[in-house]
């Protein structure tokens, strides 16, 4: 994560026929988990009209756009000159990670060649991107949930203070009461919704993947990280920002946190 390698140089390339301007904001600050987005590339063939939007993002943002002309009617050089630029970057040496926005499958063996190098790849699409590209990337981002998730107001609110005699605990409490009032009730509202059977058997895999305590608890971190390894997932597709708060809007876990700061899960069924 960003804080692990401040300096780490992040590379974007962006698909402008595949990829929407609207999600560039979000895409950025999605990418700072790895490091600071040094190199920042945007192709496409300028002189088409549906691309005006991502030609006044190339000046809000600091974009390089690159001139790609369509060649021959319904075709365009866009993919090829993305990869041979990411590849010289690779074999280069200065960018530990990479973001890919596109909604293409052509970019997977690209995205399969970049993880061979032990680098991060990021990919941005929406909801229809193939299936092959998206497991090609370490996390494979819906834009559109992104997006949706940004806009929306953030439910979070203060939570009172404990007494200042007040020993803490690692009593187990249900989610709905250790969770602050807003984000309960936001918990319990999405209990009701029908939860994802691919997100549930990702969730479960991890957790049973994961070292349990005597009572059954594994770490959030923990799990967290084996559902990364496993496929491009990534909470932000569900609309979360943080595994705690998706997994509290599951009803199949419980979430403990103790008195090391640190959230644990147990499942209950």
């Amino acid at each position: 994560m960003a804080e692990d390698f401040p300096t780490r140089n992040i590379a974007l390339l962006i698909d402008a026929d595949n990829a929407s301007w609207h999600a560039i904001d979000p895409v950025l600050t999605v990418l700072a988990e790895l490091g600071p987005v040094n190199v920042r590339r945007v192709y496409g063939n300028w002189s088409k009209p549906a691309l005006k939007g991502w030609r006044d993002m190339t000046l809000k943002h600091g974009i390089e756009p690159q001139q790609q002309f369509d060649l021959t009617k319904g075709k365009n050089a866009t993919d090829m000159k993305m990869t041979i630029d990411a590849m010289d970057l690779l074999f280069r040496g200065r960018v530990q990670g990479f973001g890919i926005m596109s909604s293409d499958s052509d970019f997977m063996p690209l995205a399969m060649r970049i993880r061979q190098d032990g680098l991060p790849v990021y990919g941005f699409g929406n909801a229809k991107t193939p299936e092959a590209f998206k497991q090609a990337c370490t996390r494979f981002i819906d834009v559109g949930a992104l997006v949706a998730s940004e806009a929306a107001p953030s439910p979070v609110t203060p939570v009172a203070a404990a007494p200042a005699n007040a020993k803490p605990t690692s009593k187990e409490v249900p989610i709905r009461d250790s969770l602050p009032p807003s984000i309960g009730a936001a918990a319990e509202a999405k209990r009701k919704s029908p939860v994802d059977p691919d997100l549930l058997k990702l969730l479960v895999d991890a957790y049973d993947a994961s070292k349990r305590d005597e009572r059954g608890f594994v770490s959030l971190a923990a799990m967290g990280q084996l559902a990364a390894n496993r496929s491009s997932f990534d909470t932000r597709n569900y609309g979360y920002s943080r595994l705690s708060d998706l997994i509290a809007a599951v009803p199949n876990f419980q979430i403990e946190r103790r008195d090391n700061g640190r959230s644990y899960v147990r499942r209950l069924r």
